[in-house]
């Protein structure tokens, strides 16, 4: 069933294009997740879509009766309302029925004996009954269970922005929508939650879009992946897996036809600095087609970052944990916990939310003191703390002034010293960007200049809470591979299980009441120990070919063709086969080029579908292997024609 239509839809902010002329179609039962870097426009996309935000130009059709629920990542609510009000809040004819029958019911026991009250509870228990509307409480207070919200009637406003989101999300899960729209929705809930989550969006019906950085939660819920990439949209019928393979494919397609064109260019422009003598109309196709390939130029690329930052001698002694324990008022958070870190530890934290894993980060930065037992770092440790939330940025400051407050200048791992500008270009802010406030930079682009300061003051303890929340895929990319060879003890609290997978070999798991467990190896590994013993608390956990271009009959190959070069002492004169070839050659060619350009639009919007692609890939090769031999041929004729020119002088 189809639901949605995006039609040539166009953002920009200011200067800057987001994404241009997209367009495509949402069905029931498709999981669509939505990638791309930091700034290019993600939740702007998905605002667009749900109508929150307009486009520049372009429209989107939603069909009759179909409802789109989007889950901001700020969400709002009614003051003084409750988590369990909100999420039975919505608009749905059950959910309005649960609510009329909780209103009679609450009515009457105040006034036992009122006959309409009697009667207004009879109507609305009728209601319920011809609704099947009597589990969407359990239902709700079962979501807010298992996302981490147990104190349902408590206010929304007392709770922490995590919590809040928590909130949200059930309603978003428990209100019946056709279209799903979620931005983030793995960010600050627990592993459990995400698996849960992840098990729960799997089952789902109606159609879903998402913006995600976990990549196991994205290869494991969506069928269909758009990226954007300066202003593009590109379209992938696959889970996140399969679409590394596919984008890895599109690029090296868009790179070989790069190379076609620079080929194309340097015989174009060859021939305008000889000056060919030809008929006018001639030598203003050739200059045409010139200026045509200069124009096909690609956009710039977006870049990669650069995180070659170096760091600091570390020596023997690093963390050592006796005994430590921590409450907080009648909680105990850890519990006679002790550890000494050795060189290159990796140590990944996990829990439940609110257990103590960011205490735990918190009490080795010495930003809190333990209640009993010591904390001691070595002489040569520097540590780098990269918090969960924004807390240490001014965000009055432009991004230069807060940059240079850690340092004017940063040694790299190469032993070479840039400037702090140069700095922020390699984190893919260029320098016009530099001057901007913080305060008006993404979610993620502040996450990465956090990033960048902690990281250029050359730290050889690193603390992580919460590294992924808010970073794109590609900048987690780049900081995994850069904690590869990162020399010094890293300490990551995290529920992004495929970084987990990816960074450490050591897992801490706070198992409740204090008390954390430790285990050697990595998440999936830690998970298949307690699945196997059950001792944690930590997890529930056809389109047709497409037909061949027809080749000209008249075409000449380059092999067949008649050089017309004539034995040493002999006047240089054209065949007539050169004769008509070259009269006609600028016409193949151009037939050739509309040729190949309309494969590679086909090759553009074939998405995933491997057999119309391996189609189209053939018939694009045997069409550059074409306009190889007509440019050869055209070359060859041309310079004949010079020289036959200079013999008349």
């Amino acid at each position: 069933m189809h639901l949605l239509s995006v039609e040539h839809i166009t953002k920009s902010y200011g200067e800057k294009m987001l994404f241009e002329d997209v367009t495509f179609g949402v069905e029931e039962g498709d999981k669509i997740g939505i990638i791309g870097v930091n700034g290019t426009g993600k939740s702007t996309f998905l605002k667009v879509i749900a109508g929150i935000e307009p486009a520049d130009s372009g429209s989107i059709s939603i069909g009759n009766r179909v409802v789109v629920r989007m889950l901001a990542q700020d969400p709002t609510f009614a003051p003084g309302e409750t988590a369990l009000e909100h999420v039975l809040g919505g608009d749905s004819p059950q959910l309005r029925a649960v609510r009329e029958y909780a209103a009679s019911l609450e009515a009457l026991e105040l006034k036992p004996s009122d006959e309409s009250l009697q009667e207004r509870l009879i109507k609305a228990n009728q209601k319920m009954d011809e609704l099947d509307a009597w589990t969407l409480e359990s239902e709700a207070k079962t979501a807010l269970g298992r996302l981490g919200i147990q104190n349902f009637n408590d206010k929304v406003e007392t709770f922490s922005g995590g919590q809040r989101k928590r909130v949200a999300m059930a309603a978003a899960l428990l209100q019946p929508s056709d279209i799903l729209i979620l931005d983030e929705p793995t960010n600050h809930i627990d592993n459990e939650s995400v698996a849960w989550l992840e098990s729960m969006l799997q089952k789902r019906r109606g159609a879903l879009l998402m913006i995600t950085h976990d990549r196991y939660f994205l290869d494991r819920v969506s069928n269909r992946v758009i990226e954007l990439d300066k202003g593009r949209a590109f379209f992938y019928e696959a889970n996140y897996s399969r679409f590394l393979e596919l984008k890895v494919e599109r690029e090296e397609r868009e790179a070989a036809s790069e190379d076609k064109r620079q080929n194309l260019l340097r015989s174009e422009l060859a021939w305008i600095r000889r000056g060919a003598k030809a008929r006018s109309t001639k030598q203003k196709a050739r200059i045409d087609r010139f200026e045509a390939l200069k124009a096909q130029a690609p956009k710039q690329a977006g870049g990669k970052m650069d995180v070659s930052v170096a760091s600091t001698r570390l020596g023997k002694k690093i963390v050592e944990m006796e005994s430590v324990s921590k409450r907080f008022g009648d909680r105990t958070l850890i519990r006679d916990f002790s550890y000494i870190a050795v060189p290159e530890d990796r140590v990944g934290i996990v829990g439940r939310n609110g257990e103590g894993k960011s205490t735990l980060l918190k009490l080795i930065a010495d930003k809190l003191q333990p209640d009993e037992g010591k904390i001691e770092l070595g002489m040569t440790v520097k540590l780098g703390w990269f918090s969960q939330e924004h807390e240490e940025m001014d965000e009055s400051l432009r991004v230069i002034e807060y940059i240079r407050e850690g340092a004017e200048q940063v040694k790299t791992a190469d032993g070479t010293t840039i400037s702090a500008g140069q700095m922020l270009e390699r984190f893919l802010f260029p320098p016009a960007m530099q001057w901007s406030i913080i305060g008006k930079l993404s979610g993620g682009e502040k996450r990465r200049l956090q990033l960048l300061r902690v990281l250029m003051n050359a730290p050889n303890v690193l603390l992580l809470d919460e590294p992924t929340n808010d970073l794109d895929i590609a900048t987690l990319s780049v900081l995994e591979d850069y904690l590869d060879d990162f020399p010094g003890v890293v300490f990551v609290v995290s529920h992004d299980r495929y970084f987990l997978d990816r960074t450490v070999d050591k897992i801490f798991a706070f198992e409740g009441n204090g008390v954390i467990t430790q285990h050697v190896g990595n998440y999936t590994e830690y998970q298949e120990y307690v699945e196997k013993f059950g001792v944690s608390t930590e997890m529930a956990g056809s389109v047709k070919p497409a037909q061949a271009a027809a080749k000209p009959a008249a075409e000449p190959s380059a092999a067949a063709a008649d050089s017309g070069s004539k034995p040493s002492g002999e006047r240089l004169r054209m065949s007539y086969k050169d004769q008509k070839d070259f009269e006609q050659i600028d016409g193949w060619i151009a037939k050739a080029e509309e040729q190949l350009a309309a494969v590679t639009e086909k090759m553009n919007n074939a998405g995933s579908d491997s057999a119309l692609l391996q189609q189209l890939v053939e018939e694009q090769q045997q069409l550059e292997s074409k306009l190889e031999e007509l440019m050869d041929r055209w070359a060859e004729l041309n310079e004949l024609a010079e020289k036959i020119e200079a013999q008349k002088k």
